[in-house]
């Protein structure tokens, strides 16, 4: 287990790259089996996802490999369709395989999926709509074993905008037979990128990036070099540090255009924003100022930075309001800052923030991914060292949160 201790009151500034997304990437690498071939992407994050996502593809037979930022998969191999229990229940991402096995294989066998522990995340919604393209499920324990004849495509719509849900079913219909329409999907840039993704392997969609897609199924898909987005999660993270620390940075690969949203809340909270091309400048100075902010499924506010604007309230110039309208466990990253200093009351759905405090280093827990990193960025503008525990869930997600804020000059660094 790792700790990161980190020494407020530093300025940051400089300029980093973005690493790929850990959102896009893992469901690609699910995708990956749907080819009898080889699939490589580019610009991939070196993170403990990521590496767990390839043990389970190279339990089932598929060959990975990792040089650089460079994943090669090849699922010519393909054996076996059941996950392993250790990893399916360590990262949600898993259950990404379920579409993707019942289009390849006709059969699939995994477990209900693990992750952060941020709130109720049923999959209902991935299990109803896959019955609805032919697949039967059964279910012993937390074991759920799916099964196919052929596929065949039909005309879904889903309830609530579900990102995961929405992977599945594309996974799923591609290689269906006929077309299925799918009305309520998910419209994050994620699920955008995993379409074209597809259509670079030769699948046959249309609607990407709306919330109505059309998927003709195809016989077979063809190789595919394809390059993954920057995270726009990361962004947004170190954006907030420029913000609860001070200073001025620029972001490369930074996927300004999927943060417009993230953009303007930060310039009401006082931020100057600068966006030319994949680049983003953000300069910050002062207290932020206090606002409501509302999360919500994609255009909205990402509910992945809820935690963060948690730190940036308090450090804000009055009362500010967060409404969690996603995953109601995201505020257990409040008793965290609690321990620092912050004044935070919570009721039901809404976070109340009392400006204007100074945080405090102590001794804190990374109860979750988004949370953890949200620590980090409280540290950068507390008074002393935070000493932020059980980071394994950060790396779940940043590549090198450490080295990226240290190159902006932070006073940070990970313990073994």
């Amino acid at each position: 287990m790792s700790t990161i201790l980190v020494q407020g009151y530093h300025l940051l500034k400089g300029e980093i790259e973005i690493q790929g997304s850990k959102n896009a990437v893992l469901p690609m690498m699910a995708a990956a089996v749907l080819h009898k071939g080889t699939t490589v992407l580019e610009h991939v994050p070196r993170i403990q996802d990521v590496f767990c996502m390839m043990g389970i593809l190279e339990s089932m037979g598929c060959t990975c490999a990792l040089e650089g930022h460079r994943l090669t998969v090849t699922a010519s191999d393909l054996r076996d369709v059941r996950i392993p229990e250790k990893n399916g229940k360590a990262m949600r991402s898993s259950i990404m395989l379920l579409g993707a096995l019942l289009g390849r294989c006709g059969e699939a066998c995994v477990h209900y999926p693990g992750g952060c522990s941020i709130g109720s995340r049923p999959i209902d919604m991935h299990l109803s709509a896959l019955g609805k393209l032919g697949a039967v499920f059964s279910e012993e324990g937390d074991v759920i074993h799916a099964l196919s004849g052929k596929l065949r495509g039909a005309h879904i719509t889903l309830p609530y905008p579900s990102v995961g849900a929405t992977e599945n079913i594309l996974l799923a219909s591609v290689a269906a037979e006929g077309t299925t329409i799918l009305k309520g999907a998910a419209m994050e840039p994620e699920v955008e990128s995993l379409c074209r993704m597809l259509k670079s392997m030769g699948a046959d969609i249309q609607g990407e990036g709306t919330g109505v897609l059309r998927i003709r199924g195809v016989r077979e898909l063809h190789d595919t070099v394809y390059d993954v987005p920057g995270d726009r999660i990361v962004s947004g993270t170190y954006m907030s540090a420029v913000m609860a620390a001070g200073g001025e940075a620029v972001f490369r690969r930074s996927s300004p255009g999927h943060l417009e949203q993230v953009v303007r809340t930060m310039e009401r909270m006082g931020a100057r924003v600068r966006i030319s091309g994949g680049d983003m400048e953000i300069k910050a100075a002062g207290r932020p100022k206090a606002i409501c902010i509302e999360t919500g499924p994609y255009p909205g506010f990402p509910t992945d930075l809820q935690s963060m604007m948690l730190v940036l309230l308090t450090l804000g110039d009055g009362e500010g309001c967060l409404k969690e309208t996603v995953f109601e466990g995201r505020f257990a990253t409040a008793k965290e800052l609690h321990k620092m200093g912050a004044e935070i009351i919570i009721e039901g759905k809404e976070a109340h923030v009392a400006g204007g405090y100074s945080l405090k280093g102590t001794d804190v827990q990374a109860r979750d991914l988004r949370g953890g990193a949200a620590l980090v960025v409280a540290g950068l503008a507390a008074e002393g060292v935070t000493r932020i525990g059980d980071c394994r869930h950060i790396f779940r997600g940043y590549e090198d949160i450490c080295g990226d804020l240290g190159c902006l000059g932070a006073d940070i660094r990970r313990e073994r």
